[in-house]
C-alpha cells in the first residue's frame, strides 16, 4: 500500500475558490468527526473534573448510573471512536481513491453520534445503547463498501476491528444495565486496548516515512522480527489485563510488548528527531506505548496503580496520537502547510504535560492525586479547546487551495 502525504508547499487558491464561503464541513470524513471528537474530550473532561470535585451534575443513565463507566466510555467511545472513523473514513478514500461517503451518508454519521452522547447523558438506557453500538457498525458498512469497490484486501481488517469495537460497546451497556459495572469496565480497557492497537499498526506504516520525508537523509530501520510481533503481542498484553489472567501472565506479555516497541522506536532512530513539531510529537505519542507496557507489567505485579498504566495507554498513546494526526490531516487535507503553528505546538505540548501529570505525577507524590488529575485534565480542555479555536472555521470551508476534500 503506497500512502501519500498531502503536498507541504502552500499553492495560493484561484481566484474562484477565494471568495467562495461554501459550506464543506460534510466534505470528507474527518471534518465534522474530527470537530465534534475534540469538541466533546473538552465538554466531557469538563464535566468530569466537576464530578470528581463533587459538584452536582445533572444528567441520566450512564453519567447517573455509573460515573466511572461515563467517563471511560465516553473517552473512548464517544472521543477516540469519532476521531478513528473520521481517520478511517479519509484514509480509506486517500487508499482507494473511491469516495467513501456522500454528503448525506457522512452528515447522517456524525447525526447518529451525536445522537448516542444525548442519550448516554439524558436516557433512557436501552435506547441509548442502541443508538451507541449502532455507530461503529454503520461506519465499517460504510468502509466495507469503498474497499470492496476498489479490492483494496490489505485494509479489511479494519471492518472487523470496528465490529469487535461495537460488541464490546453492547456488552458494555448489557453488564451496565444488569448491574455489572466491574466486568463493563473490563470492556473498556479491551477497546480501550483495540484503539492502542491500531494506532501501533498505522504508527508503524506512517511514521518511519513522515520522518524520511520531512529530515532529507534521515534513515530509519525495521527488523521482521519486531515487525511480525508488535500487533499480536500488543492485543494479546491488552486482552490479558482486561481479562483479569494470572498477574504472573500479564507481566510477561506486558514487558516483552515494551521490549518490541521500545526495538521499533530505536529501529525509527526516534531518539534523533528534534523537529519539526508536527513530526516530533508523532514520536512522543508512540514513546508512550513502551511506556504504558513497562507500567502494566508493574501493576500486574502489584507496583503501581493499575489506572496509571490505562492513562499511559489512553492519555499518553491515545491522546498524544489523535492531537499529532488531527492537526496533521486538518491541515493536509484542507490545502495548508504541514507546519505546525503556535496554536498546534501549544496543544501537543498541553497534551504531552497533561499525561506526564497523569500518569507520574500519582507515582511521585501520591498524597496529590486529585491535584495531578485535575491539573491533567485542564491541560486536555485547554488542549483540544484550542484545537476547535484553530480548526472550527477551516474544516468548515472549502480546502484553501481549491482542490475536492
Amino acid at each position: 500500500m503506497k500512502i501519500v502525504e498531502p503536498r507541504t508547499a502552500f499553492v495560493p487558491p484561484p481566484r474562484r475558490y477565494r471568495s467562495a464561503r461554501r459550506f464543506a464541513l460534510f466534505n470528507l470524513g474527518f471534518r465534522p468527526l474530527y470537530l465534534a471528537g475534540a469538541g466533546f474530550a473538552a465538554l466531557a473532561l469538563g464535566v468530569w473534573l466537576l464530578v470528581l470535585a463533587g459538584v452536582p451534575v445533572m444528567g441520566n443513565y450512564l453519567l447517573k448510573l455509573d460515573p466511572i463507566g461515563w467517563h471511560a466510555h465516553e473517552m473512548v467511545f464517544g472521543f477516540a471512536g469519532a476521531v478513528v472513523a473520521g481517520f478511517l473514513l479519509t484514509a480509506v478514500r486517500a487508499w482507494t481513491g473511491i469516495p467513501t461517503t456522500s454528503h448525506r451518508v457522512l452528515a447522517a454519521l456524525a447525526l447518529l453520534w451525536f445522537g448516542a452522547r444525548v442519550l448516554l447523558w439524558s436516557g433512557p438506557a436501552v435506547p441509548a445503547a442502541i443508538v451507541d453500538s449502532a455507530f461503529l457498525p454503520a461506519v465499517a458498512f460504510v468502509l466495507l463498501r469503498a474497499l470492496t469497490k476498489a479490492g483494496n484486501r490489505r485494509n479489511y481488517f479494519f471492518v472487523p476491528v470496528l465490529l469487535t469495537l461495537a460488541a464490546l460497546d453492547a456488552v458494555f451497556h448489557v453488564l451496565t444495565q444488569t448491574g455489572r459495572p466491574d466486568l463493563a469496565l473490563r470492556c473498556l480497557y479491551a477497546a480501550a486496548g483495540i484503539v492502542v492497537l491500531l494506532v501501533s499498526v498505522i504508527g508503524a506504516r506512517v511514521i518511519p516515512m513522515f520522518t524520511s520525508n520531512a529530515i532529507p537523509g534521515f534513515v530509519t530501520r525495521r527488523w521482521k522480527a519486531v515487525e511480525w510481533m508488535a500487533a499480536p503481542l500488543t492485543l494479546c498484553a491488552l486482552f490479558a489485563d482486561a481479562a483479569a489472567l494470572p498477574a504472573v501472565a500479564v507481566a510477561t506479555l506486558a514487558f516483552a510488548a515494551c521490549a518490541i516497541h521500545c526495538a521499533r522506536l530505536i529501529g525509527w532512530r526516534s531518539y534523533k528527531v528534534r523537529g519539526p513539531a508536527i513530526l516530533l510529537i508523532l514520536h512522543v505519542a508512540y514513546a508512550w506505548l513502551p511506556v504504558g507496557f513497562a507500567l502494566l507489567g508493574a501493576s500486574a505485579l502489584g507496583r503501581v496503580p493499575h489506572s496509571v498504566a490505562m492513562h499511559a495507554f489512553t492519555a499518553g498513546v491515545i491522546g498524544g496520537a489523535i492531537i499529532a494526526m488531527i492537526t496533521r490531516t486538518a491541515r493536509g487535507h484542507t490545502g495548508r502547510p504541514l507546519v505546525a503553528d503556535m496554536r498546534d505546538i501549544a496543544s501537543y505540548a498541553l497534551v504531552t504535560l497533561g499525561s506526564l501529570l497523569r500518569i507520574v505525577g500519582p507515582l511521585v507524590a501520591p498524597r496529590h492525586a486529585d491535584a495531578w488529575i485535575m491539573s491533567a485534565g485542564l491541560c486536555w480542555i485547554a488542549a483540544f479547546a484550542l484545537y476547535v479555536g484553530a480548526y472550527a472555521l477551516p474544516l468548515m470551508r472549502p480546502r484553501a487551495d481549491g482542490k475536492p476534500g
